[in-house]
C-alpha cells in the first residue's frame, strides 16, 4: 500500500515548480495505521507558499484514490526547513541543478 501512496503523492506537483511534491522532497513522513488510515507530515518550500492550503488538499485527495485507505490526514510543519538538499536526484537534474 506504502508504493501506491507515493505513487498518488507524485501526481501532485507544487505549481511553482515543476516537479511532484515526493521529488521535491515535500514528504517527510507517511504512517499508515492498522485500519489503513494514514497520516502524512510533510513541508512547503518556504512558509508564506501561496499554495499552502491546496497542496495538502491535492495530497490528501491523490491517497484516497488507493484502494482500502481509509482517513487521510495531512499535517505541514517547517522543522526542519525545507532545502534543496532534501530533493530527489531526478529532481535536481530537472531544474538544472546537476
Amino acid at each position: 500500500m506504502r508504493e501506491q501512496i507515493i505513487e498518488q503523492i507524485s501526481t501532485v506537483f507544487d505549481p511553482e515548480i515543476p516537479v511532484n511534491v515526493w521529488e521535491l522532497g515535500l514528504i517527510y513522513d507517511i504512517q499508515i495505521q492498522p485500519n489503513h488510515d494514514v497520516d502524512i507530515v510533510m513541508t512547503l518550500t518556504a512558509p508564506n507558499c501561496p499554495e499552502a492550503e491546496s497542496i495538502p488538499f491535492k495530497i490528501e485527495q491523490a491517497v484516497k484514490r488507493v484502494p482500502g485507505v481509509g482517513k487521510v490526514d495531512v499535517k505541514i510543519t517547517f522543522e526542519p526547513p525545507w532545502d534543496m538538499d532534501k530533493m530527489s536526484e531526478a529532481a535536481k537534474l530537472e531544474l538544472g541543478f546537476l
